[in-house]
């Protein structure tokens, strides 16, 4: 009898080159995450009719966004029959390296890998709330859903963790699924060329020190992650009972 195969983690689409799925990988329990219920992607502003007829094919329903108010401003988008939740988080990393350059200082690859490390710590307890909300979408209906960053990697690669880590997914998977950005993301032409390439390697990529730094805050300032989940996300063992029961496949 042959072995059905597994579906494709990353989505072929035109507009969006990070578009992936969450599924496969094993949880609590030996369980593997149900494919083709979660999904992560970079902005869906620029996809085609034929990516859309895909989107609906694979039944995604909602769409979660976390751009800032002018990064969704710019490439706004409304898809046909996929429910929008803004949950904003505003960029911080390209204001505070031209706060840096304002000083006289030509920003060096450690200045931008240090940057990004202060925005994934900023996830942890600034941007909770959002985080907290995305949880409560998806205990509230298991409908396929996506959610997205601009590029789909920082903003989006923290929250995937998150969920990933909750499901019981072993933290190397984790951040194996979180390097896959560097594989799968094609920058624009003419994205932040102003910069030098070097920073720029660091800021259009990622890096395990970047999740790293969002975990470690997690580890060392809430004691981990179940009372991250508890006391700051409000996911509590209920919630996460729900969560295992919703997204993982069921035991054989």
């Amino acid at each position: 009898m042959q072995q059905e195969q597994a579906p494709t983690r990353s989505l072929p689409l035109a507009g969006a080159t990070n578009f992936r799925d969450l599924g496969g990988y094993t949880g609590q329990g030996g369980r593997p995450v149900k494919w083709r219920r979660i999904f992560r992607s970079d902005h869906l502003a620029a996809l085609t009719p034929e990516d859309q007829a895909l989107l609906a094919q694979l039944g995604v329903a909602r769409a979660v966004d976390f751009r800032g108010k002018a990064e969704s401003a710019a490439y706004a988008y409304a898809l046909p029959g996929i429910a929008y939740h803004p949950l904003a988080i505003e960029p911080t990393v390209v204001q505070r390296a031209l706060d840096l350059q304002r000083t006289g200082r030509q920003l060096t690859a450690q200045d931008a890998v240090g940057l990004m490390q202060d925005t994934y710590r900023g996830f942890v307890h600034d941007n909770a709330p959002r985080f907290a909300e995305l949880f409560k979408l998806l205990l509230a209906s298991d409908t396929p859903t996506v959610f997205h960053c601009t590029a789909g990697k920082d903003r989006t690669g923290f929250a995937a963790a998150l969920i990933l880590l909750t499901l019981g997914v072993p933290r190397d998977v984790v951040m194996h699924d979180y390097l896959l950005t560097n594989t799968l993301y094609q920058r624009p032409p003419g994205m932040g060329s102003h910069a030098p390439e070097e920073v720029l390697a660091v800021l259009w990529r990622v890096q395990e020190e970047f999740l790293d730094a969002a975990l470690h805050k997690v580890d060392t300032e809430f004691g981990g992650l179940q009372p991250y989940l508890v006391d700051v996300l409000g996911v509590d063992a209920a919630a996460q009972t729900e969560l295992a029961g919703r997204y993982l496949q069921a035991a054989v």
